[in-house]
């Protein structure tokens, strides 16, 4: 089983209530090879809420307490973040999951690369904070990025 972000599922999960399927993504789920898991969802955000990005770090630094996920308006929402993340990976245990799935940039799922804490586009490597957590406990991550490398190739 793969665990996907439930916003490239089609599901209603992004922090603007803006849904940005993946028709790959969509198409696992369809055929019951993935379940839809959205973090910030399952650490008790809403929808819509203020954007949140990493401020001085990536998200394996929130695990170890080293930095903090806030909103645009400076709303500490790390809990929530860590939460989420631990929700997650409950889930990936309980299906034998070895590969997510999940959305790029992301400060819950980005892989590789997330923005910078800043809120102005800045892309920095690194990964969000569930992404990290996933990593640690040795689950594959690919985010919808890697999927259209893949097609296109």
């Amino acid at each position: 089983m793969i665990l996907v972000s439930g916003c490239l599922s089609g599901n209603n999960g992004f922090y603007n209530g803006k849904i940005e399927a993946s028709e790959p993504v969509k198409k696992l789920v369809l055929e019951n090879k993935a379940i839809p898991v959205c973090p910030e969802l399952l650490g008790g955000l809403k929808i819509p809420r203020e954007r949140s990005e990493i401020k001085g770090g990536t998200g394996k630094d929130v695990i170890s307490g080293k930095c903090r996920v806030v909103t645009e308006f400076g709303k500490d929402v790390t809990n929530h973040f860590i939460d989420g993340a631990e929700s997650v990976l409950t889930l990936a245990k309980k299906y034998k999951a070895k590969r997510a799935i999940l959305k790029s940039l992301s400060p819950a799922c980005g892989c590789g690369e997330i923005y910078d804490g800043t809120f102005t586009k800045v892309i920095i490597k690194g990964d969000g904070v569930t992404s990290a957590l996933l990593k640690m406990n040795g689950i594959e991550i690919l985010t919808e990025r890697d999927l259209l490398k893949t097609e296109n190739s």
